[in-house]
């Protein structure tokens, strides 16, 4: 056998669709982002998104033909990868750190480890971290009407002026993808439309991490639902929730499984994002994510399918 065999809780298959389909849908979703990144940022940003997705779809081609292996790319994922990370990297990039972030995801995250469905966490932010601790300065370089500012984020943590209609429309700094509140929920709300994500992901990160927020607000200083909005609205929360901690190889397969992988990843974003210094509260998502994907296993084993036959429990 050419291939290894891999073994998993049942069932095996998610999805009757082919994968190209999904991530044809994924892509069509992100669209609206990549749109308002535009309108946004400038050129500059549509330049970054196109450089990142061709060197994530030349490094799987070219991986595949060094080692003689079935060409994958027709299946979209690259792209996704591509476009996922370039979402996750502010306009300013230099270019060749967005594609070393390409040839990272797809070589070390997904391919080295057996291609899509192998790897244990998601590419675009393995490669996200991995430009964060090597290229800090230019990945933390947030330039907005060609001025360098802080983000909102950064302005809630430390007491300091933001605008919630700014940050929910996304006319504030940023990362490419990570501004628009109302373009990424529009996108998330197309892939429940069309079932590419189940809604518990989303629901139980967003509703779980809501509840930190309200509470470390209540802890720390007189309560604020603004203090609170401003967290939902800011950062990578929603870019994460909806198309990130929602990827079929690196979540949950149950029902259950996907509750309780919410709520880790809210509570892990909490502690990040509130708890943990600036560095770590600006990549606070990321970091949830990627602590999260490595107990997907164990939330799999203690959150089982129930065997063919076997009378199914009600609140599965």
């Amino acid at each position: 056998m050419s291939e290894k065999l891999n073994i998993s809780s049942n069932p095996h298959i998610r999805d009757e669709r082919s994968t190209m389909s999904i991530m044809l849908d994924v892509i069509i979703a992100l669209l609206p982002a990549c749109i308002f990144s535009v309108y946004n940022f400038g050129f500059r940003a549509l330049l970054v998104i196109v450089v990142t997705v061709m060197a994530a779809v030349l490094s799987e081609a070219g991986y595949e033909f060094i080692l003689k292996k079935k060409l994958t790319i027709s299946d979209l994922s690259a792209v996704v990868t591509g476009l996922l990370l370039a979402l996750n990297l502010p306009y300013t990039i230099p270019l060749w750190i967005a594609v070393l972030g390409s040839i990272f995801a797809i070589v070390v995250v997904k391919m080295v480890f057996g291609g899509l469905g192998q790897n244990f966490m998601n590419p675009a932010l393995g490669a996200r971290c991995f430009l964060l601790l090597s290229f800090t300065s230019q990945m933390t370089n947030f330039v907005y009407d060609g001025i360098t500012s802080s983000t909102p984020l950064y302005n809630v943590k430390h007491g300091m002026a933001f605008d919630l209609f700014s940050m929910f429309v996304g006319r504030e700094p940023g990362t490419i993808g990570e501004t628009s509140v109302i373009a990424l929920v529009i996108g998330g709300l197309y892939l429940l439309v069309k079932r590419v994500i189940d809604y518990r992901i989303p629901v139980f990160y967003i509703g779980s991490f809501t509840i930190f927020a309200m509470l470390y607000s209540l802890a720390t200083k007189d309560f604020s639902m603004r203090f609170v909005l401003a967290e939902l609205f800011g950062g990578g929360l929603m870019l994460g929730a909806w198309f990130m901690a929602t990827d079929y190889v690196t979540s949950p397969i149950t029902k259950k499984g996907k509750i309780v992988y919410g709520i880790l990843l809210g509570i892990m974003t909490g502690l990040f994002r509130l708890v943990a210094g600036d560095t770590a509260a600006a990549e606070g998502v990321s970091y949830a994510i990627i602590f999260s994907n490595l107990l997907v296993p164990i939330i799999d084993k203690y959150c089982p399918v129930k065997g063919f036959g076997l009378e199914r429990d009600k609140n599965e």
